[in-house]
C-alpha cells in the first residue's frame, strides 16, 4: 500500500447561517475573529447539508486515493446508519476498508458546521472509542497521523514502537485538536519520528507556545523539535517549506475565485502535497501541487467534493508556467 491514514472519521451537517442573523467581529488586523448570534432565540437558516466519511485523515486517504495511490485507512466508526454511510462513502472513494473498525457500542463522529460564508465554525465531538494499533500492519510507504479524539491518546505510543520498528516508513503528522492540546512532550516520540510535518501557522504558533510571527523561523523551531520536512500555511499568504535542501515559499493558486466554503483547505494542501513527494516530485514542485486541490476544494461545500485527479492538478499546473516556489 502507497498511503495508509490514520484518525477519526466523521459526518459533517453544513449548516448554512443567513447573512442577517450573525455577526462577525475580528481584530485590527482582521484577525481572532468570533461570531456572535442572538442567545436564547430562534434563528432561521438557509440550508443544511449532510457529507459522510470526512475528517482531517479521511480527507487525506481520499486525496491520496483520487491522485492515484492505493490508499488504506485505520479509523473507527459506530455501527449505526451514520456509520454505514461513512464506510459507504470511503469505499466509493477508493479507499480499502481492511483496517476500518465497526464499534457497536459506539454512535459515529458527528459534526456541525455553522457556515457563515465563506467561512465556518465547526462544533466537534469525539466518540471515545477503543483505539487499538494493529501491531501486525503490513508496512505502506507511508503513515499519515491525524485528529483523534481525546481517548486516542493511547494509540501514538504503540503507534511509535511501530514506526520505530519500521524506519523505511515515511510517516508524516497532521495534528488534530486534541493532539495539539497533548503537547510537545506526550507526542515527542511522534515528532521526532515524523518525516514530514503539516500545520497552519497558529497551530505551529500553539504547539510550539510561541508568538513568533516569521514563518521561517516558526519552521526553524518545529525541525528542532524533529520533524525532517515542514510544511506551514497561511491564508492568503500562502504556504512554506522547510528541509536541509532549503525553504520556499508559494501563494495561493492564481484561481480568481472567491472562495465559496473552505472546509478542507489545509486537509487537501497537505495530503496533495505528500502525495506529490510520493510520485517522485522535489519539495519545491510539491509545494506548487497543494494550492491548487486547496484552491478546488474551497468551491464545493466540504472537504471532498472538490478534489483533483494527478491530471487534473497537471493541467492546472501547465495552465499557469509561472507559478512556481520562491526560495527563501
Amino acid at each position: 500500500m502507497d498511503f495508509f491514514a490514520i484518525g477519526d472519521t466523521v459526518i459533517d451537517t453544513f449548516i448554512k447561517l443567513e447573512k442577517d442573523q450573525a455577526k462577525v467581529e475580528c481584530d485590527e488586523r482582521g484577525e481572532h475573529c468570533r461570531i456572535s448570534m442572538s442567545y436564547g432565540d430562534k434563528i432561521p437558516f438557509e440550508s443544511a447539508v449532510v457529507i459522510a466519511g470526512v475528517g482531517n485523515a479521511a480527507n487525506a486517504a481520499v486525496s491520496a486515493a483520487k491522485l492515484g495511490l492505493t490508499s488504506g485507512f485505520l479509523t473507527w466508526l459506530g455501527k449505526d446508519r451514520n456509520g454505514q454511510e461513512c464506510l459507504a462513502a470511503l469505499e466509493a472513494a477508493g479507499v480499502a476498508k481492511d483496517h476500518i473498525v465497526m464499534d457497536p457500542s459506539k454512535m459515529t463522529n458527528s459534526h456541525y458546521v455553522l457556515w457563515y460564508p465563506p467561512d465556518r465554525t465547526i462544533l466537534i465531538k469525539h466518540e471515545a472509542f477503543d483505539y487499538q494499533f494493529p501491531a501486525d500492519l503490513e508496512a505502506p510507504r507511508a503513515v499519515y497521523l491525524s485528529s483523534l479524539g481525546e481517548a486516542g491518546l493511547a494509540l501514538h505510543d504503540p503507534l511509535a514502537d511501530w514506526l520505530e520498528a519500521h524506519p523505511e516508513v515515511l510517516f508524516i503528522f497532521q495534528p488534530g485538536t486534541f493532539q495539539m492540546s497533548a503537547g510537545l512532550e506526550r507526542l515527542a516520540r511522534i515528532y521526532a519520528r515524523a518525516n514530514f510535518f503539516v500545520a497552519n501557522k497558529e497551530e505551529y504558533q500553539r504547539i510550539l507556545s510561541s508568538t513568533e510571527e516569521d514563518p521561517k523561523k516558526l519552521m526553524e523551531l518545529m525541525r528542532e523539535k524533529g520533524p525532517k520536512t515542514v510544511f506551514l500555511t497561511d491564508g492568503g499568504a500562502g504556504a512554506y517549506a522547510l528541509s536541509d535542501e532549503g525553504a520556499w515559499q508559494i501563494g495561493l493558486y492564481p484561481d480568481h475565485k472567491e472562495a465559496y466554503e473552505r472546509t478542507g483547505a489545509g486537509d487537501a494542501f497537505a495530503s496533495t502535497a505528500i502525495v506529490a513527494l510520493l510520485l517522485g516530485k522535489s519539495l519545491p514542485e510539491a509545494l506548487t501541487w497543494g494550492p491548487v486541490n486547496s484552491a478546488s476544494v474551497v468551491q464545493q461545500i466540504g472537504a471532498q467534493a472538490g478534489l483533483l485527479s494527478r491530471s487534473e492538478i497537471e493541467a492546472k499546473l501547465a495552465e499557469a508556467p509561472d507559478y512556481l516556489a520562491k526560495a527563501l
